[in-house]
């Protein structure tokens, strides 16, 4: 158990002493940024999966006319 102690002792030291954290600018421009870029993303996925489902939707309807 001495080693898991040593872990989180590690760790925290780590963590405080060692770690350069991003400035709180930083932080929300890069929290904007992935906001975006998730939100485009999304819609870019929105559309193809829009288009594949009306492809697929009439080539059905067309088999059926067949």
């Amino acid at each position: 158990m001495m080693g898991l102690a040593t872990y989180i002792k590690e760790s925290y030291n780590e963590l405080v002493n060692h770690v350069t954290w991003p400035t709180w600018a930083e932080a929300q421009k890069n929290t904007v940024t992935v906001a975006v870029f998730s939100i485009v993303f999304a819609l870019i996925i929105y559309g193809i999966d829009t288009v594949f489902s009306t492809a697929i939707t009439n080539y059905f309807e067309w088999i059926k006319q067949a």
